[in-house]
């Protein structure tokens, strides 16, 4: 198997991070409580989760379909983004989303563990569906059915992660619009 310069691309590089993050999560002890965003940050002192939750996550099942909506949004926003100012939305909202989810949970239930890339990802779909207004209602809609249908299921979903993700992404982009607008006047 030959790689060939297409293929190392940041996103590619994020899910391989990402894959390797898990892998070593699931083999430490409390892996888990270590790398997940929890009580521990605050008792703990444990101010690495914010970022590490984005890279660790709860079954192999979440970490797939994580990884292939990153691999499928992300390689495209990097197209046309660039690699670095990718990288920049990708840590920048996903961190500002891990501490509005963690501050979310702080007050409706303080026992949860946050993990996984679900509100990195989102933040990436509300940054693009601001500059592409015809797919917004398509890109709201499928973040809706995401975080609602597991949830109707009965599964441990943190639904707020990706509400809070799609805002905080669209957020960034009209500030980044508006940023860019100043610095050429």
């Amino acid at each position: 198997m030959t790689f060939s310069k297409k293929d190392f691309t940041a996103t590619n590089i994020l899910i391989a991070i990402t894959v390797i993050a898990y892998i070593i999560q699931i083999n430490i002890d409390s892996g888990s409580l270590f790398m997940g965003l929890n009580l521990y940050f605050l008792l703990g002192h444990f101010y690495w989760q914010p970022l590490t939750s984005m890279f660790s996550h709860g079954g192999i099942a979440h970490l797939g379909m994580n990884m292939f909506v990153l691999w499928q949004f992300g390689n495209m926003l990097e197209r046309f983004m660039g690699k670095k100012r990718f990288l920049l939305l990708y840590f920048i909202t996903g961190i500002i989303t891990s501490l509005l989810s963690f501050l979310y949970i702080f007050y409706v239930d303080i026992h949860v563990n946050l993990v996984g890339a679900s509100g990195a990802i989102c933040a990436i779909l509300g940054y693009f569906a601001f500059f592409e207004k015809s797919q917004r209602s398509g890109i709201v809609t499928w973040i809706l059915l995401i975080s609602v249908a597991p949830l109707l299921l009965g599964l441990p979903i943190a639904w707020y992660a990706h509400i809070i993700g799609l805002i905080v992404g669209f957020l960034y982009a009209i500030v980044e619009k508006y940023t860019i607008l100043r610095r050429r006047y």
